[in-house]
């Protein structure tokens, strides 16, 4: 009986633990309600692969840059990316659409699937078209955003066999211009699925900021990848009650919106429909967000150049910039004795009072970062194209800025 009730506890919590490396917060945003008129598609990543990067793909019709696993050379799976078209997509799993048997995996198309869609897709319109042309059972457990250089910007909730679609153009399927989603679907189960506290979080943030037109890429990195607030115990880390001294310092990561698995944060900011689609741009945190900065990329041009932060290193097989914010991360995650241990994270030396929390020292560089970026972005828009010469040489200013600031802000 002791050995049943033991194999019972244990498989209970690895289901809990599989639950939470695929725990990923999205939204898509129409241009209707963000400050310039531009949709924005946005995913925190949580997964079990810590190393991420950004990769160029030449696909079948368009080419694309997107998030890959760092382990992969040559990756088959994708996580969010956007292509020459102005056609961006990512996904979150989701655990209230099937019943998988208790050996299948759940999703196992969903980066493929994504891969392929990149290639293929230039609009909403097309990914619909798609999806209806796959064979079935697809393999997709997901809630997929697109969004496209005509305006489209769209949430589907697709399983193995259907789908459903909702228009965040649409203000019945959108009443506020934006669509939030954790791991479940409206679709699905009722109350199953999983990240119901951090979609309560994240809707409650993004719905007075989409009355005032004040969502930006910034303010999504800033509110919501960034976000220590769990709303149904109703405490906010940052406010400074759970640091020193009225606290230890540490803390329980638990169903807050960045979390330990948390391992990049990305916002395509697409174009106005007068726009072109090659100024469609991917800002891009890699690694764990409160210990990483925001660096945008194009694909126009990136099959030669790419920031060499965000690129894979083939000597050392990961991203530079990644690989720095994950010795950050696991210094916080320092406390590793007997089993669960893993959870508890320190978060003076994120976040303190003093204001020397690794957050805190990097806000001010990222703030920077959009500040650089900000007047030639417009001086592009207003060109009509991308002046390669002028990125080329933003990456490598990029590049040494943000190197520098590692190793004076953390000896990395």
């Amino acid at each position: 009986m002791k050995k049943f009730l033991l194999l019972t506890i244990l498989f209970a919590y690895s289901l809990i633990t599989s639950q939470d490396i695929q725990a990923c917060t999205s939204a898509v945003i129409s241009g209707k309600i963000t400050s310039d008129g531009r949709p924005l598609l946005w995913k925190n990543r949580d997964t079990d692969y810590a190393q991420n990067s950004v990769k160029y793909f030449s696909g079948k019709r368009y080419s694309f840059i997107a998030i890959v696993n760092s382990v992969d050379k040559e990756p088959n799976e994708i996580w969010i990316g956007t292509n020459s078209a102005g056609f961006s997509i990512m996904n979150t799993q989701s655990y209230n659409l099937e019943q998988p048997k208790a050996s299948e995996e759940r999703g196992p198309a969903n980066g493929s699937v994504m891969k392929l869609a990149l290639e293929v897709c230039a609009t909403v319109d097309d990914f619909r078209h798609f999806l209806d042309s796959i064979a079935k059972p697809s393999g997709i457990e997901a809630n997929f955003g697109v969004i496209d250089a005509k305006g489209g910007a769209a949430m589907f909730e697709v399983g193995n066999y259907k789908y459903t679609m909702y228009d965040a153009n649409n203000s019945k399927d959108a009443p506020c211009g934006y669509i939030a989603r954790t791991n479940f679907s409206f679709a699905g189960e009722i109350n199953a699925g999983a990240g119901y506290v951090r979609y309560m979080q994240e809707d409650k943030l993004l719905m007075p900021a989409s009355a005032t037109k004040e969502i930006t890429p910034a303010w999504i990195f800033q509110e919501l990848s960034r976000s220590f607030t769990n709303s149904l115990l109703g405490i906010d880390l940052k406010s400074g009650n759970f640091n020193r001294p009225k606290t230890s310092g540490w803390f329980v990561d638990q169903d807050f919106i960045a979390r330990k698995s948390t391992a990049c944060s990305v916002v395509v900011q697409g174009v106005r429909k007068d726009e072109k689609a090659e100024l469609t741009t991917m800002w891009t945190v890699l690694g764990y967000p409160p210990a990483s900065v925001a660096i945008p990329v194009w694909v126009k041009g990136a099959e030669k150049h790419l920031p060499y932060l965000l690129v894979r290193e083939n000597s050392t097989g990961v991203a530079p910039l990644c690989a720095k914010a994950v010795i950050l991360r696991d210094c916080a995650f320092s406390y590793s004795q007997g089993m669960g241990s893993s959870r508890y994270f320190n978060w003076e030396l994120i976040f303190n009072n003093e204001g020397t929390g690794f957050m805190q020292l990097l806000a001010p560089v990222e703030k920077k970062i959009f500040a650089f970026v900000s007047p030639k972005l417009e001086k592009w828009r207003k060109d009509g194209k991308l002046d390669l010469d002028e990125v080329n040489s933003f990456y490598s200013d990029l590049d040494d800025y943000v190197e520098r600031k590692y190793k004076e802000l953390f000896a990395l």
